[in-house]
C-alpha cells in the first residue's frame, strides 16, 4: 500500500513538471513570435533622412506616396512609436501611451519594446531598416560599420535596391509629378552607389532649416530698431529744447537800441 502511494506521488510529481516544462515552452514560443527582428535605431535614421532629403520634394511636388512604396508612414512598424515620443526637455523624455518619464531616448526606446510591443502592427508593415543600404545611414549615422574600401559588389546590391525604391514609389508612368520624383530620387541615392566617388549622397540638397543664430539676430535686430528710434526722438527733443533756452539767453543778453 506505501510503495503504491508513493509510485502515486511520484507520478503526480513527474507530470507537475512535464506540465510546468510545457508551459514555459508554450510561453517562450508565443514571445519568439511576437518579438519583432528590426532594428528601431536604424529605422529611425531611414526615416529621418526620407524626411530630410526627399519628403521636401514631394511636398513641393504635391505628390501622394502610394501605399506600394515602402516608404510610406503606414509600412513602417514604428511610426506610432515614435510619434508617441514626447521630448519634454533635454535630459527628459516621456512615453505617450502611459507617460512614464526617462532621462534619454535609449531608455524611452527599451520601454517601448518591453511594455508597448502590443501596439506595434506587424501585419502588413515593413522594416524600414531594411531599406537603409539604400538610404546610406551609415553614412548620416556616422557608424563604425563604414568601410574605407568600397565593396563594388555591395554598391551594386544597394544601387540595385535604390532603383527598386525608385520605380516603385514613383512610376514613371504615373505623370510628370512621379517622373520629375524619380528623376530626383536617382540623383539624390542611387547615383551615389558607386566606387568611382564621382557622386556624393543627397547631391540635391534637403529640408531648409532656420538658423537658431539668424534667428537670434532677427529676435535682436525686431527689438533695437524701436530702441534706436526712440534714442534718436529723445535726441532731437533735448536738441530743440537746448536750441530754444540758447535763443532766449541770447535775447536777453542783446543791448536795447538807444531811441
Amino acid at each position: 500500500m506505501c510503495i503504491a502511494l508513493a509510485s502515486m506521488q511520484l507520478f503526480l510529481i513527474l507530470l507537475c513538471h512535464v506540465c510546468i516544462q510545457f508551459t514555459s515552452f508554450l510561453i517562450h514560443n508565443e514571445e519568439n513570435a511576437d518579438e519583432v527582428h528590426c532594428s528601431r535605431k536604424r529605422s529611425r535614421a531611414a526615416w529621418k533622412i526620407t524626411e530630410e532629403y526627399l519628403m521636401p520634394f514631394v511636398e513641393r511636388e504635391k505628390y501622394q506616396l502610394s501605399q506600394h512604396c515602402r516608404l510610406h508612414p503606414d509600412n513602417d512598424i514604428f511610426r506610432d512609436q515614435e510619434q508617441n515620443k514626447i521630448h519634454v526637455d533635454i535630459n527628459e523624455w516621456r512615453c505617450g501611451y502611459c507617460r512614464k518619464s526617462f532621462r534619454s531616448e535609449k531608455y524611452l526606446d527599451q520601454h517601448l519594446g518591453n511594455r508597448h510591443s502590443n501596439l506595434l502592427n506587424t501585419s502588413h508593415s515593413k522594416c524600414l531598416a531594411d531599406l537603409c543600404g539604400a538610404l546610406h545611414c551609415d553614412l548620416v549615422m556616422d557608424t563604425k560599420s563604414r568601410k574605407s574600401k568600397c565593396n563594388p559588389a555591395a554598391a551594386a546590391r544597394n544601387k540595385h535596391l535604390c532603383e527598386g525604391l525608385a520605380d516603385k514609389c514613383f512610376p514613371v508612368n504615373h505623370g510628370p509629378s512621379a517622373h520629375r520624383l524619380h528623376e530626383i530620387f536617382l540623383r539624390q541615392f542611387c547615383d551615389a552607389h558607386t566606387c568611382s566617388g564621382g557622386h556624393k549622397p543627397f547631391s540635391r540638397g534637403g529640408k531648409k532649416h532656420t538658423s537658431i543664430f539668424y534667428l537670434a539676430i532677427s529676435i535682436l535686430t525686431l527689438m533695437l530698431v524701436p530702441l534706436f528710434y526712440v534714442i534718436v526722438y529723445l535726441y532731437q527733443r533735448e536738441m530743440r529744447k537746448d536750441s530754444q533756452a540758447f535763443k532766449r539767453i541770447s535775447r536777453r543778453g542783446q543791448k536795447p537800441k538807444p531811441s
